[in-house]
């Protein structure tokens, strides 16, 4: 079975997660990836001990954070590295003293205060994306096509522009009440427009979305249209469609879609077109639609 939302890679990347154990010690990776990570870790470090004069063993956590604080300035190959990398390299340098029957005291007050500061003064602030006008999601509804994709991914844009929606509430939508047990919420249509109830840990809000001065900028009549054709009367309300265009998958739309879909019409609309290339391509997400300004 195939299908034209197809996933944005066939690439697959392991995570390892490296947990810290009571002691103190790390346990084992869980990726041999992650083997050999820890492995260069330790031989760096060993490197860097001896250009500094001093020895990588017994484990000292003054020696180690001194060494975090070369990597963090780039005085210790000539390049700065990110507060995740150096904190991966910790949990390395961790697990090395393990396997060599020692122990490195991640509290002790040296190593302890060298990784807060290295956070503090090195750690990237939060990215910041695009937002979305009214103006640009105009643009962006002008490059979608008429076919059933087209119908849901206007339907998907106008909904969370005018609810201010996260891309994980817009896709967990129901055509109602209690329909699936995967949904985060469901929508209802009225005169007026939309009431969306959204559940989550903290409980229920309703979003209110009224209808557009016009069924080009109208979110409610976007809704309809795509419920019509895509004959969805119940269960998940955006799904995915088979390559004929025609047909509608019984499974939910995945939240990377959302994503995918601002990216990429925002692109095809040419917002931001002073921005280099490179920047345009990692300027809008699907945050980008959380802004509030009114369709016209």
């Amino acid at each position: 079975m195939h299908s034209l939302d197809r996933q944005q890679s066939d690439e697959t990347f392991a995570e390892t997660t490296i947990v810290e154990a009571d002691d103190g010690r790390a346990p084992a990776p869980r990726a041999s990836a992650t083997q050999r990570a820890y492995a260069a870790d330790w031989s760096h470090f060993s490197s860097w001990c001896r250009r500094s004069g001093v020895s990588p063993q017994p484990a000292d956590p003054g020696i180690v954070g001194a060494y975090l604080s070369a990597c963090a300035s780039g005085s210790a190959d000539g390049r700065g590295l990110s507060v995740s990398t150096l904190e991966r390299r910790l949990a390395g340098l961790v697990w090395n003293y393990a396997q060599r029957g020692d122990r490195l005291d991640r509290k002790d007050p040296r190593l302890a205060e060298a990784v807060d500061l290295i956070r503090h003064e090195h750690a990237r602030p939060p990215e910041q994306k695009q937002s979305i006008g009214s103006d640009d999601l105009l643009a962006m509804l002008e490059t979608l096509g008429h076919d059933l994709r087209g119908l849901r991914d206007r339907a998907v844009l106008l909904i969370g522009f005018a609810g201010g929606l996260r891309r994980a509430e817009i896709v967990g939508l129901d055509c109602g009440a209690d329909q699936s047990e995967d949904g985060g919420g469901w929508v209802e249509i009225r005169d007026a427009g939309l009431v969306v109830a959204l559940r989550s840990k903290t409980g229920r809000r309703t979003v209110e979305i009224g209808r557009g001065a016009s069924d080009r900028s109208c979110p409610v009549a976007a809704l309809e249209r795509w419920l019509k054709l895509s004959r969805i009367s119940r269960g998940p309300l955006f799904r995915r469609v088979f390559n004929d265009g025609k047909t509608v998958e019984v499974q939910r739309l995945a939240d990377k879609h959302v994503a995918r879909l601002v990216k990429s019409a925002a692109l095809a609309a040419g917002i931001r077109g002073d921005l280099p290339e490179g920047e345009r391509a990692l300027a809008f997400a699907s945050r980008s639609l959380r802004a509030r300004p009114r369709v016209r």
